[in-house]
């Protein structure tokens, strides 16, 4: 078989390419010969180094150890030595490549269905942006052919034992900055299901004082998405607290960068919520979030700066980054599903003595997860009471799953393109004051409520986010959008 130059950008055919954060694609189409010339382009665009050292990680997801194995022999083949870090969250391998100054390969699907998968960079400085990307899509590497037959490795590596190295410190990171006893005499649950941090999670909560259930734990992988939770998992939610009398629920996505939070009546905040708390603990003076977050944060006033970007964290990252060079700090950002990245050194007096937490400009549950338990610890107050002083502002998000992007986009480009057409769509909920097209397209009413209609960058789905000063509006606003969404989609495609 023949050794080929093959482009990265021809890999997108075959219907894994980066979306709104890495590259995605179903299962069928993450072949090895796809993740390892993905990583190989990724590797061939770091400038060259004597200690040639890359580490690589993975979620529960049955796919994943494959995967790496293909990611490992890439690796090989290019010279590079790998320090396998086994099952572990992505922040976890993000925050050992960062402080080890080296590379990192992520193989996660985060949240999204379980016939799918994905593949994340790091580069030395931290999470690949988007310029990067396009130096990988636009690469060219070599291909031995002959290694691979119908897509697959004719001969896989063995993944070297695991180096627990990047687990323990990134455990670490917390233990070191919230103080011993914080959570004593607090009762938490934690949702396991197929979380990477499940037994992570368990193990800092008891170390912090706390009295820990586990619960809902799985082998069977299951991609909870903290952006569009289930009717049955808020129902259950209240069931396990009422059951167990917990004074709180925790839980995160597949790769523990997106948090869960139930407060004691197993009500659960939204992403964008948990994000300006945990913002507001940290004491950030500059706040970057994308286009479809809670405008509270702009209502609230308690932050010098809030900095808006188009949905995905390599946005975030560069704006965090852009800000922290103008000495705006402390900078962080989040996601409306809650993920948080903190983007300068923090300093914070706790338990009579200063705790400093490093930089860690990346999607992140544990940090957002632990400083709500300890707001609500400092302050004496259950969870239920965080957000009482913030804006009357609600947020709700829903999806429609198998919905085409290339659908999604003439949908948007329709509405977009047309004044009379998007007066048409939105005639019922009344007049549009303001259209963003930032990403996707966001429309605010006469009203003040929001609408805001966007093709997911890593599955088949159209997102609906809404934000109303009702938490029952806002979800009748998200659903709205989708039923007319699908329903204009049903005219266009008789017309």
């Amino acid at each position: 078989m023949p050794i080929t130059q093959t482009p990265i950008s021809s890999l997108a055919q075959s219907g894994a390419a980066f979306g709104t954060s890495g590259v995605r694609g179903t299962v069928d189409a993450l072949t090895d010969r796809v993740c390892f010339a993905y990583t190989a382009g990724f590797l061939g665009t770091l400038p060259p180094r004597r200690d040639a050292v890359v580490a690589l990680g993975h979620d529960l997801r049955p796919s994943s150890p494959r995967m790496v194995a293909a990611c490992l022999a890439a690796c090989h083949a290019r010279g590079w030595r790998a320090v396998q870090c086994g099952a572990l969250p992505t922040p976890a391998l993000a925050h050992y490549a960062l402080q080890q100054g080296i590379p990192a390969v992520m193989v996660t699907g985060s949240h999204i269905p379980f016939d799918r998968n994905g593949i994340k960079f790091y580069g030395s400085a931290g999470e690949i942006l988007k310029e990067d990307e396009t130096a990988i899509v636009n690469a060219v590497v070599e291909l031995d052919e002959g290694a691979f037959e119908h897509g697959m490795l004719r001969s896989p590596p063995r993944l070297p034992a695991v180096d627990e190295a990047a687990r323990e410190l990134y455990r670490h990171r917390y233990l070191r900055f919230f103080p011993p006893g914080l959570l004593r005499g607090k009762r938490l649950g934690v949702y396991e299901h197929s979380s990477v941090a499940r037994d992570l999670i368990t193990e800092l909560l008891a170390e912090l004082g706390a009295d820990v259930v586990s619960l809902g734990r799985t082998d069977t992988f299951v991609p909870v998405d903290t952006e569009a939770v289930s009717e049955a998992d808020e129902q259950q939610a209240r069931a396990w607290v009422m059951a167990h009398r917990l004074d709180g629920l925790v839980s995160t996505d597949g790769d523990a960068d997106r948090p869960l939070v139930g407060d004691e009546t197993g009500a659960l905040f939204r992403g964008d919520v948990v994000g300006m708390l945990c913002a507001r603990f940290l004491g950030a003076r500059t706040v970057v979030t994308p286009v479809s977050s809670n405008t509270a944060v702009e209502r609230w006033g308690i932050f010098p700066r809030v900095i808006r970007t188009r949905i995905g964290s390599p946005y975030v990252i560069a704006a965090m980054a852009e800000a922290g060079r103008g000495g705006e700090g402390p900078v962080a950002g989040y996601e409306a599903n809650g993920g948080f990245l903190l983007g300068s050194e923090v300093r914070r007096a706790a338990d009579g003595a200063e705790r400093t937490l490093a930089a860690l400009p990346t999607r992140d549950a544990l940090l957002p997860i632990l400083s709500l338990l300890a707001l609500a610890a400092e302050r004496g107050v259950p969870l239920s009471q965080l957000g009482a002083g913030l804006p009357a502002r609600y947020t709700a998000s829903d999806r429609l799953r198998n919905f085409a992007t290339a659908v999604s986009r003439r949908l948007i480009d329709e509405l977009a393109g047309s004044p009379d057409a998007l007066a048409g769509f939105f005639r019922e909920l009344g007049g549009v004051a303001e259209v963003n097209q930032v990403d996707g397209l966001r429309v605010t009413l006469a009203s003040g409520e929001i609408v805001h209609l966007r093709p997911s960058g890593n599955a088949p789905e159209l997102r609906c986010y809404a934000e109303a000063a009702t938490p029952a509006r806002a979800v009748e606003l998200s659903r709205w959008g989708l039923r007319a969404a699908a329903a204009r989609i049903g005219e266009l495609g008789q017309g």
